[in-house]
């Protein structure tokens, strides 16, 4: 236990560490050693906390060449990294949360879009039409996210979708990338147009299709006679 707090406060005085000398993503860090001396611990004690700052993207350790500040260091919002929504409810209520949340941040950028936003989230309609068999990963979504002008909401829409892509590695679901291509240029017609009400119900409707067609994959694959 003793080790754990340990741990859990050389993460935090690294942290602090970053922040006070205004690191930003990409800068390198002081090497282990230094900062073990710095700290009054051990050089395995400082890995073993820039093992787990690394975990959430926090750090990134480059082999050889050191430690660096990562890309999420001034994030708020952060998905777990050791959870695994594989099974059917986790899925379920992962969608139900988008499903709360993302056509608010529809109407939201619709009432807040400017021309660059408009122009993302207009690229990012195709990317539904970019893989022949990988899962969608969202890119269209964040940019709605993005477009919002809410950072807070866009970290937690991120932190979710990140949940959403693992629980989705090693499922067979095939999305309908017409239609989904479809769906994301309505939202985007509706947001260009300055609609939130519309925006709110095209988002809403795409995303219970997305968990339909999820969750009913998933309910085939527990049924191998789901097609006989």
């Amino acid at each position: 236990m003793k080790t754990e707090r340990l741990i859990e406060t050389l993460s935090h005085e690294i942290l602090s560490t970053i922040r006070t000398n205004g690191l930003v993503p990409g800068q390198a860090l002081p090497p282990a050693r230094e900062l073990a001396s710095r700290f009054g611990v051990t050089v395995p004690s400082v890995r073993e906390a820039l093992r787990r700052l690394e975990a959430t993207d926090l750090v990134e350790l480059r082999h050889g060449s050191g430690t660096y500040v990562g890309a999420s260091i001034h994030r708020r919002i952060l998905d777990n990294p050791y959870y695994d929504p594989a099974d059917r409810d986790s899925i379920a209520e992962l969608f139900d949360a988008r499903i709360a949340i993302e056509p608010g941040i529809a109407a939201l950028a619709a009432q807040v879009r400017d021309d660059d936003a408009l122009n993302r989230l207009t690229r990012g309609t195709d990317h539904a039409l970019e893989h022949e068999t990988e899962v969608p990963v969202g890119h269209f979504h964040v940019e709605l996210a993005r477009a919002s002008g809410n950072r807070a909401l866009c970290e937690l829409l991120e932190a979710l979708l990140s949940l959403y892509r693992r629980a989705h590695q090693t499922s067979r679901v095939r999305y309908d990338r017409v239609q989904d291509h479809r769906e994301h240029c309505e939202i985007v017609d509706a947001v260009r147009r300055g609609d939130p009400f519309e925006a709110e119900h095209r988002t809403k409707r795409h995303l219970i299709n997305l968990k339909n067609a999820a969750l009913g994959a998933e309910e085939n694959d527990d049924n191998p006679h789901a097609d006989a």
